[in-house]
């Protein structure tokens, strides 16, 4: 099966070599040396899975699978590690991974997991894609259309915010219709939907 395999791996011999493997196998890879480099990149928008090695200087694996579970950007992980351990892959399992596998890692083994990863993130895609879609949606907000938006969903009157934000309260009813239009919602019901699904909090009154 075709797809992206994404490589985060610290190590550039180990990493060349997965790529080389992966790439022989017929797959699409884009590798990292580094978690925060990975975090910093876009997500796909294609059927995709993750090859994250579980020790890296910058950061973890186990940091990494939780931050992506924060975004909810729903990509299978395949850990690989050099130090595996029983309690360490039963950890990785609880968090979402896949498969845990230890190195030096049999190809057999490791090109099994990616096509099954890849074949379940099918399901995955379609959330993907409008998880980015949303977030584009909110980018477009200004600082202060953002801040506005807290006060909405957390249940404030257009008078209240106002008084919050020490404006009147006709400016806050531009923001709200700016911030209506910008998210491409009707009501307060299906806003408060799209901030619960990207983790937006909301700010109450004083």
């Amino acid at each position: 099966m075709s797809g992206l395999v994404i490589v985060v791996e610290d190590e550039d011999q180990v990493r060349s070599a997965l790529v080389s493997l992966l790439q022989s196998a017929g797959y699409t890879v884009r590798d990292f040396a580094s978690g925060t480099d990975f975090l910093n990149s876009t997500m796909p928008d294609t059927p995709a899975c993750l090859l994250l090695d579980m020790q890296m200087p910058d950061s973890n694996g186990m940091d990494i699978i939780e931050q992506l579970a924060s975004t909810q950007a729903r990509i299978p992980v395949i850990f690989i590690t050099g130090y595996g351990s029983i309690p360490l892959s039963v950890q990785a399992m609880k968090k979402g991974a896949r498969e845990f596998l230890t190195k030096p890692v049999c190809p057999d083994a490791l090109l099994a997991a990616v096509a099954e990863a890849l074949t379940s993130d099918q399901a995955n895609l379609q959330h993907r894609i409008e998880q980015c879609e949303l977030a584009a949606r909110y980018n477009l907000l200004t600082p202060r259309e953002q801040q506005v938006l807290e006060f909405i969903i957390g249940g404030l009157l257009i008078k209240q915010i106002a008084a919050e934000l020490a404006v009147s309260e006709i400016t806050i009813k531009v923001h709200k219709k700016q911030i209506m239009n910008k998210m491409r919602t009707k009501s307060i019901t299906d806003l408060v939907r799209i901030t619960e699904r990207l983790h937006i909090t909301q700010a109450r009154g004083r």
